[in-house]
């Protein structure tokens, strides 16, 4: 490219940098090949140059001239900088073609930067007219496209007269797109087109090449806002990390000019607000309001990519921008800030927060404020504060007062665990770690650690050693480690192995008389013979739990007694009462921002989902998963209950989309519990799309799964009747037969009641789907009433209608159109009702089939029928990959092509290779050939 500077920071290096654009592009050629001109705008670092790379590389293979104009900031004020660059690509028979007074002129002003120019210079009319006539005569000789990257920065004599000239020309011959940051407009009259930000999974994709757990992938998407340069900066700062990828790390010198860049560009005032704001706990714009600051310095800020602006609640991009922001500022211009905003914060911990932070010097009766202040914090749910807090009062307690600092930086890292602050926890573990603490201090920091790593608990053995040799012989240190080893144990799929932690914890708890470790304990106790199908061992251990004080430790609300108690209402189909108290603590755990909401949010959009209410399924669950990417904890327990919701209420290929990262992401964590959920809905969701056999595949996986890990409890994780129906439909009616009716015995084992447990009702529908392929329907319709009876009992609408879909089909290949029609009908009216949108397609798509006659579009064989009918299961950009490769193009031509990197046309490959049933380039062009025939 010819230009006198590139801009380094919208100009990334590495990575594939025009990932999720392709929509963008189009748009940007349609609206220059209609004669408009386009301006990006965006924050640095959101890809503008990379845009216009790809615009460019587009034009030149079409045939054309590009003309490429880059401004930089040192050089706005040289007046005719960007035209002496234009000039230089224009070849000078050209300039030669127009008239000698307007050639004058056209060198006046791009060579007065050298200072060539006669004194003076042209007149502004004669210049403007000058470099119109030679831009028409470039287009006259073939088309032209003018790129003008970061606008903002191009001198005004240059601007003017560009805007001038473009503005006559524009055409489909003469195309203009420039790029800019927000602001003045560089185009006037130019349409204007903001940059969006990638998408959580267009991050993940733009990281693949570092190989970071998917934890820390969601994460870095919420921290940079979907800004790409911001993603590669804070990825590439990761470098080597310790165990569990969970503690914090300094930002790279090119993210610290970045930041520094940003906040450069802003006026005085507006530098001045943003240190305001980076100096809050939680910035709004009423606070900033209230300290004095002008609204106007927040949009400014915005703009510049510092601030986001969600309804009056900022944030920073990346929140580290924060400290740099701070670090930048003095220490008097900080403490200033600090006094403002003591007097007009509303809450007194902040109040003390401040004056705290106003001063450095220790101060025992300051530290007794923070101490009390971080108490009432963490009573209101505020841990991020309270963490705060009792960080400061171990920083301002005086130095002879060692083991008072000692036990606030002990609290600060339970805190902090517990809100998911690896910074904070992390901070004081090792100052308490490194210091002559006491055993149970080394004790409760070190299981701070193990609470932070959440999912990822087989990454943290060397803790668990740490903490087992600091314990010693005390039973009042030893049980609460020996309860996380119980949890560890579940989450690796050891279930004998955490219920024997779990029973060791409990009794070192009961000689300590510690009753909440105990309970916690006997609960965990309870979960793990649950599991192992001992129910009565089960009920035991958790009525002995419930009858002990009902206390939650910060963090531990997930293996509290009172939790699982409506966790196993709801495995017992008492979805009434499993939501009323999931409400209850909703109601008290919302008040923060940390794990413990996301534990309960997920557990009621698993109860909705089961009641058939959709839309609160759908709210909670994706409440859950912006908690989870702003906490950056483990994401596959979100990811899983958001694709439950989507099976329910949203979108197959969502579905599918979710389940496949709660997969990855429990795989990465060796977390078995989730990577069971995740398999099984994905299955769900590949044999609801039609794909049959990869459906089945994932539930075998969760099933041989569970029968290494001794898992016997079928209400747990239904997938068995799920997998019965897949066997049948592929024609393997022995392993169904023989399927179902193992589960029947240990559903016997495992439930008192199993006429009234919906998983009954389930291996009915299975057995139903089994006898109509074996040709018994008038016995599969019998079995499908029973179950839809059931379901109707359990207040289970989906499942209910599930039953009315399989009659429906059940009923048309008997050629008994009326009834078949009604059951369509009745399932469309039911899952209207419930608003269950995929389940409502599929019933219209029945009820169509009963009245035009038109046959499935999948075969029970699992094998793909031929012709055009297929491709109806493929997204658009599957069907335009199918196309592309079936007609012989290679995984990078299609990359190229569709402006997408090749491992997105890979796994877009894979998932079309799976609908459609066929396992290679050559059957993908036969079946392209069939459908088009």
């Amino acid at each position: 490219m010819t230009g006198h500077s590139v801009n380094s920071i919208d100009r990334p290096a590495g990575g594939p940098l025009l990932i999720g654009r392709t929509e963008l592009l189009a748009s940007v050629e349609a609206r220059a090949a209609a004669g408009r001109r386009v301006l990006l705008t965006g924050p640095s670092g959101i890809g503008k140059s990379a845009v216009l790379d790809a615009v460019a590389a587009t034009a030149r293979g079409a045939g054309g001239r590009v003309l490429q104009v880059t401004g930089a900031e040192h050089d706005r004020w040289m007046a005719g900088t960007a035209l002496a660059d234009l000039l230089r690509q224009i070849p000078h028979r050209l300039v030669r073609q127009i008239p000698e007074r307007l050639r004058a002129a056209v060198d006046a002003t791009a060579l007065r930067v050298h200072g060539s120019a006669a004194r003076g210079g042209p007149e502004p009319r004669e210049s403007r007219l000058a470099w119109q006539a030679l831009l028409e005569c470039l287009a006259a000789e073939e088309p032209v496209l003018l790129l003008l990257d970061n606008a903002q920065w191009i001198d005004t004599t240059s601007s003017d007269i560009l805007a001038y000239a473009t503005r006559r020309l524009a055409g489909n011959r003469f195309r203009v797109i420039a790029a800019a940051r927000p602001g003045p407009r560089v185009l006037p009259d130019a349409e204007e087109i903001p940059v969006p930000p990638l998408t959580p999974a267009e991050s993940a994709e733009l990281l693949a090449e570092y190989a970071l757990p998917e934890r820390i992938v969601n994460k870095l998407h919420a921290d940079s806002g979907g800004n790409p340069f911001l993603a590669l900066a804070l990825a590439g700062a990761f470098g080597d990390r310790p165990a569990g990828g969970r503690r914090p790390v300094p930002l790279s010198p090119p993210l610290h000019r970045l930041i520094a860049d940003r906040l450069g560009v802003l006026p005085t005032r507006a530098r001045a607000t943003v240190l305001t704001a980076a100096l809050t706990g939680r910035p709004t714009v009423e606070l900033l309001r209230r300290a004095g600051r002008e609204h106007a310095d927040v949009v400014a800020a915005a703009a510049a990519g510092l601030l986001v602006d969600d309804a009056g609640t900022l944030r920073f991009t990346p929140p580290t921008a924060a400290d740099v922001v701070a670090d930048l500022a003095s220490a008097a211009e900080r403490a200033r800030a600090h006094l403002t905003l003591a007097g007009v914060v509303t809450d007194a911990a902040s109040r003390v927060r401040h004056r705290a932070l106003a001063s450095s010097s220790p101060d025992a009766a300051l530290t007794r404020s923070l101490v009390t202040a971080a108490e009432t914090a963490c009573r209101n749910g505020a841990r991020a504060l309270g963490a705060e807090l009792y960080l400061l009062a171990a920083d301002r307690t005086p130095a002879d007062r060692d083991a008072e600092r000692l036990e606030w930086l002990v609290c600060a890292a339970e805190v902090g665990a517990a809100g998911a602050l690896p910074d904070i926890v992390h901070r004081a573990a090792d100052a308490v770690l490194g210091a002559d603490a006491q055993p149970s201090q080394r004790v409760r920091v070190r299981q701070a650690l193990i609470d932070l790593s959440g999912q990822a608990l087989a990454e943290m053995d060397e803790v668990f050693a740490g903490a087992l040799v600091d314990a010693g012989d005390d039973p009042a240190l030893m049980a609460p480690v020996r309860l996380r080893l119980s949890w560890a144990a579940m989450v690796k799929g050891k279930h004998e192995a955490s219920g024997v932690e779990a029973a060791s914890a409990a009794a070192l708890a009961r000689t300590a008389e510690d009753a909440t470790t105990e309970a916690i304990a006997l609960t965990m106790k309870a979960i793990a013979t649950r599991v192992t199908g001992r129910p009565a061992e089960s009920e035991e251990a958790l009525a002995a739990a419930l009858a002990l004080p009902d206390v939650a430790p910060p963090g531990l609300l997930h293996v509290t007694p009172r939790f699982n108690a409506a966790r196993f209402a709801f495995f017992e189909d008492r979805l009434v009462e499993a939501r009323a108290d999931l409400l209850r603590m909703l109601a008290h755990a919302e008040r923060g921002l940390d794990d413990e909401l996301v534990v309960v949010l997920r557990s009621v959009a698993e109860v909705s989902a089961r009641m058939g209410r959709c839309g609160e399924a759908f709210d909670f669950a994706d409440r859950a998963v912006r908690v989870v990417r702003e906490l950056g904890t483990s994401p596959g327990p979100a990811w899983y209950t958001r694709a439950v919701a989507e099976l329910a209420g949203g979108c197959l290929e969502r579905a599918m989309a979710f389940a496949e990262q709660s997969v990855r992401a429990s795989e990465q964590e060796q977390d078995t519990i989730f990577l069971g959920r995740g398999l099984h809905v994905l299955g769900q969701a590949l044999m609801r799309s039609g794909d049959v056999p990869g459906g089945v595949a994932m539930l075998e996986r969760v099933r041989d799964a569970e029968r290494a890990h001794g898992m016997q409890a079928p209400v747990i994780l239904r997938w068995h009747a799920d997998l019965a129906t897949g066997l049948a439909r592929l024609g393997r009616m022995r392993e169904a037969s023989e399927l179902i009716a193992e589960t029947r015995t240990e559903l016997t084992r495992n439930v008192p009641d199993p006429a009234a447990c919906a998983v009954t009702f389930q291996l009915r529908r299975a057995q139903a789907v089994l006898r109509a392929s074996g040709g018994d329907p008038d016995e599969a319709i019998t079995l499908l009433d029973e179950a839809e009876h059931g379901f109707s009992a359990l207040g289970q609408p989906l499942e209910q209608g599930e039953c009315l879909l399989v009659r429906s089909a059940i009923e048309r290949r008997r050629r008994r159109s009326a009834p078949a029609r009604q059951a369509a009908s009745a399932a469309l009216a039911l899952f209207t009702g419930c608003d269950a949108r995929p389940w409502r397609q599929q019933a219209a798509d029945a009820l169509e089939r009963c009245e035009t006659g038109r046959p499935d579009e999948s075969r029970t064989d699992g094998e793909a029928a031929p012709g055009r009918r297929l491709f109806e299961s493929l997204t658009p950009a599957e069907e335009q990959i199918a196309v592309l490769v079936g007609e012989g193009a290679t995984n990078r031509e299609v990359a190229a092509r569709m402006f997408l990197s090749a491992k997105t046309v890979e796994n877009h490959l894979t998932r079309v290779y799976r609908k459609l049933g066929v396992r290679s380039r050559t059957q993908l062009g036969s079946l392209l050939h069939a459908a088009r025939e």
